[in-house]
């Protein structure tokens, strides 16, 4: 399975990892996510996501007491 976010569609970065003497060798940077329990009003019951850090901030942020 691929590390990318059920919800946002966000998956890795390629980037560079620059040394001292600006040698510039590929890296990738890993999306962080994390298994959240999301209750669905479609199914009525708890659903497991694999969702990153900054969709579960949205979600958060968005429910209204």
């Amino acid at each position: 399975m691929t590390k990318k976010c059920t919800i946002t569609g966000k998956k890795r970065n390629n980037g560079y990892s620059i040394s001292h003497s600006h040698v510039r060798t590929k890296k990738i940077q890993q999306i962080n996510l994390q298994n959240k329990k999301i209750w669905s009003l479609t199914y009525k019951k708890w659903i497991t996501m694999k969702i990153s850090t900054k969709a579960i901030k949205n979600l958060t942020n968005n429910i209204k007491f």
